[in-house]
């Protein structure tokens, strides 16, 4: 991946939470239209990580940041950065699904809407592009006006992806997508995330490493805010370079 210009940069960055440093001189490249998988044992930083990629930790009284973080070369933390603009660039999908209590239609076409687009029929044909994007299209076509809670779990994951999909951004953070899901649903997630990264720039946290070493490209192993180790999926998962990366993906240890 040497020639590819790194879609987000992590340099030197820090993270607390009041007096408590909960990331360490973290640095890492993240390459565009990849999955990389953020691992590590419970507590060790990993959402923190995923939620400064798009400034969600602004709303946690006493975090701070240092250090930098850029995306295609701008710095996300500089004072001129329009965050609502930000969050629009980069999309996030949480652990639990959490569909508002409106229609399917109405909970996908919600983010154009706060953003001010009031053309109906380009809302239609980008909540449809958006239905289709997230694979739910087929199941909901028929059911459009209809309460997105009377969705399945998996199938409300993947309106929430819809969701996030609807305002086009260019990165999708995704905090353990799946952990409440089903076998089934959980297939479909990643199924569906492996056809997402042809067109975006996928940070997916999770703490299931099956699922890390089936659907990403690189992997990085977090252990008490540490980076311990960052390299392609498949070298982290058959030679990794630090023992500790070893003992953890082994099970000896989280």
């Amino acid at each position: 991946m040497p020639n590819m210009k790194p879609k987000i940069k992590i340099k030197d960055f820090n993270f607390y939470y009041g007096a408590s440093q909960v990331l360490k001189r973290i640095s890492m490249d993240i390459q565009p239209t990849h999955v990389t998988a953020i691992i590590g044992p419970s507590g060790c930083g990993k959402s923190t990580l995923l939620r400064c990629l798009n400034r969600m930790n602004d709303l946690i009284p006493s975090s701070r940041p240092e250090g930098k973080i850029e995306i295609d070369g701008q710095d996300i933390n500089a004072p001129s950065i329009d965050v609502v603009d930000l969050r629009k660039r980069v999309g996030m999908v949480f652990q639990k699904p959490n569909p508002f209590p409106k229609s399917i239609f109405d909970n996908v076409a919600y983010g154009l809407r706060v953003n001010g687009i009031k053309d109906n029929r380009l809302i239609e044909k980008r909540v449809e592009a958006s239905l289709k994007g997230s694979a739910l299209w087929e199941e909901a076509k028929d059911r459009l006006k209809e309460n997105a809670l009377n969705l399945s779990g998996g199938q409300q994951q993947r309106l929430c992806v819809a969701r996030a999909l609807a305002i086009e951004p260019e990165v999708l953070l995704m905090d353990e997508p799946a952990s409440a899901l089903d076998p089934i649903a959980t297939a479909k997630i990643e199924e569906l995330i492996v056809e997402l990264k042809k067109k975006y720039t996928i940070v997916i946290v999770t703490h299931n490493m099956q699922q890390a070493a089936r659907i990403s490209d690189s992997t990085a192993f977090l252990m008490q805010g540490d980076l311990v180790e960052y390299g392609k999926t498949s070298d982290i998962f058959t030679k990794p370079k630090q023992k500790m990366t070893e003992e953890y993906i082994t099970g000896r240890f989280g």
